[in-house]
């Protein structure tokens, strides 16, 4: 476990939640307190430039390279008048470096094992296995079935 992912799991410690929050910002990451994480989270780069939104749900074996950002498409508007209500990132999901993922309405679900390409910008919900790519992101592709590996056999 690299010592980003280290200081991520433990951002949430009663003492030193604070301390930890600090190291991460200077790493460049903001990962607030609320966002739900699972177990095998992989921060490629350090993490520089990545920005996650406290309504932030990402499962287990997510792979987050650097800057990207996870969170709301209409940040001008009031928290409480938003219409977002939170962005699950299923298991094997991989956020490729500069991925952008915003939500303007409801719920957006990053479908198990989906690939979000380099500097894509997604919008959308997708299903699993997808990969998404370009601005706006669109789906290009699904991954064989082999490749997305169930959580239980690992």
């Amino acid at each position: 476990m690299s010592l980003v992912t280290a200081l991520i799991y433990r951002r949430r410690l009663p003492v030193v939640g604070r301390l930890v929050q600090e190291l991460l910002a200077l790493y460049g990451m903001e990962v607030p307190a609320a966002v739900e994480i699972g177990p095998g989270l992989t921060v490629y780069h350090r993490g520089f430039g990545t920005v996650l939104h406290p309504y932030v749900t990402l499962g287990a074996h997510v792979t987050l390279y650097n800057g990207v950002t996870i969170g709301r498409a209409d940040p001008w508007v009031p928290q409480e008048e938003s219409g977002m209500e939170r962005i699950v990132v299923e298991d094997d999901v991989c956020l490729c470096a500069g991925a952008k993922v915003v939500c303007k309405e409801g719920v957006l679900t990053i479908g198990r094992g989906t690939i979000v390409g380099a500097n894509a910008v997604l919008t959308q919900s997708t299903g699993p296995g997808e990969i998404w790519a370009g601005v706006p992101a669109r789906r290009v592709g699904h991954r064989r079935a082999t490749a997305v590996v169930p959580a239980a056999r690992r």
